[in-house]
């Protein structure tokens, strides 16, 4: 079939078969409750870092899985001191006060937002609600937290065993010098007569894991927080060490850290626990159906769906135009850009053909017809915290099969820019607050 007129056929067929809604609140939870069943983990996607609607419906559907089906834990695309940090403040747990603000670094926006403020102080009024071991975590999946994970492991050690606290130190002792600029790091280990901190690092790991009955008596909880962020250095410094030899290697090694990560959480909540994920379409929907899967790249999505299978549920989305929050180039200021009219022989252009404004979209148990007419893999479209329009094509398409990708693809014809926390003091919030500046 001919691309324009298969995108004809797709749009014709969307227009018949798509769930419509007209506002968030009147988005048909019903039947995407029952779509999910009893997976054990539901990955929530954003087709762009900056995306109000995006952000506003992961915050709803994860509401309703919390409220209705008692999922345990939401786990982000974000570093995880940064989002322990908000876990201490929707836990009420009384940990140490810590001088940082979380996801005070670029991309300060990605997390830092009003539609994320909304949600989490809503989960911590849910969570003081009910006993203490029942209470909905939220945790970080990403590894760039190299040092910061690395001052949490040290700064834990010092309260609880200052001895291995001092072995943990000369142990790292070979990254301090790279604490400005962790990149620095992975231009050195160019060098073949570079000695990597590979070795003493996983030996502190080993040495955590080996006293970790005799820390357990001090907190349980605090433990694993350590443990994580000393996970996280040692997959951050690999992820930095190796990450100028190969793109899809760094890539890879990026999102096994995020599945681990995933791993050991669903571990930690218990044999029967749920958990949620927020990331990007590109981290969530299943590599396999992407270009991404022809490069050799492989995401947290198609980990965890050779691992759980039907067990795993994964949305994703999608939008024809608006405004997006997203920067020029890495390390630059956040602007509000303009996103362009999706390409020709898209899944955008194909969505925004059928007239439906916001509609859900059953992939996995949905319409025959329309799966036939979606399975051939499009462009679709993904911008990340970087927007380059001027370079469309080669920046923000890649090809997938959408059927194959997703379970279920809810779409938004126009969308907005999120909004970033302003700067200032919040007032009337606890000194836990984990957005006070």
């Amino acid at each position: 079939m001919h691309a324009s007129s298969a995108i004809t056929s797709i749009s014709k067929r969307l227009s018949q078969v798509a769930i419509p809604f007209d506002t968030l609140q009147d988005m048909p939870m019903d039947g995407l409750m029952r779509r999910i069943g009893n997976a054990r983990v539901v990955m929530i996607g954003e087709a762009s870092h900056g995306t109000s609607e995006f952000y506003a419906a992961r915050a709803r559907i994860t509401r309703q899985l919390i409220e209705r089906l008692h999922f345990d834990f939401v786990a982000i695309e974000g570093d995880w001191p940064d989002a322990s940090r908000v876990d201490h403040y929707v836990r009420d747990r009384r940990t140490p006060s810590s001088e940082w603000t979380a996801f005070a670094r670029f991309p300060t926006w990605m997390w830092r937002n009003d539609e994320v403020r909304l949600f989490v102080d809503w989960l911590r009024r849910w969570n003081l609600d009910r006993p203490e071991p029942g209470r909905v975590g939220f945790h970080g999946l990403d590894l760039y937290s190299l040092y910061l994970s690395l001052d949490e492991v040290l700064a834990y050690l010092r309260r609880h065993e200052p001895d291995l606290a001092k072995q943990a130190l000369a142990s790292y002792q070979c990254l301090l010098p790279y604490r400005d600029d962790p990149v620095n790091y992975a231009r050195t280990a160019l060098n073949p007569r570079f000695r990597s901190c590979e070795d003493d690092i996983l030996a502190t790991l080993a040495n955590l894991y080996q006293h970790r009955r005799e820390l357990a008596r001090h907190d349980g909880e605090s433990l694993f927080d350590a443990l994580q962020n000393a996970n996280l250095v040692a997959s951050a410094e690999e992820y930095y060490r190796t990450m100028f030899f190969s793109d899809a290697n760094a890539w890879n090694l990026r999102d096994t850290h995020m599945f681990s990560t995933l791993e050991r959480l669903l571990e930690h909540y218990g044999e029967n626990s749920r958990g949620i994920v927020w990331a990007h379409n590109s981290h969530v929907g299943d590599s396999d159906a992407t270009d991404m899967g022809r490069r050799g790249e492989y995401n947290i999505g198609r980990l965890a769906r050779a691992r759980y299978g039907d067990d795993l549920f994964s949305i994703g989305f999608g939008t024809h135009q608006g405004t997006v929050m997203a920067a020029s180039d890495w390390g630059g200021e956040a602007e509000v850009k303009s996103v362009n009219p999706p390409l020709a022989d898209s899944y955008e252009l194909a969505f925004h053909g059928s007239g439906v404004e916001r509609a859900l979209v059953p992939l996995r148990h949905g319409d025959g017809e329309l799966l036939h007419l979606l399975r051939p893999k499009r462009l679709q479209r993904a911008i990340g915290v970087i927007y380059r329009p001027e370079t469309e094509r080669h920046s923000h398409y890649y090809h997938a099969s959408l059927p194959q990708q997703f379970d279920e693809y809810i779409w938004f014809n126009e969308t907005r820019a999120v909004t970033p926390l302003k700067g200032q003091t919040l007032q009337g919030v606890p000194d836990t607050y984990p957005f006070g500046l």
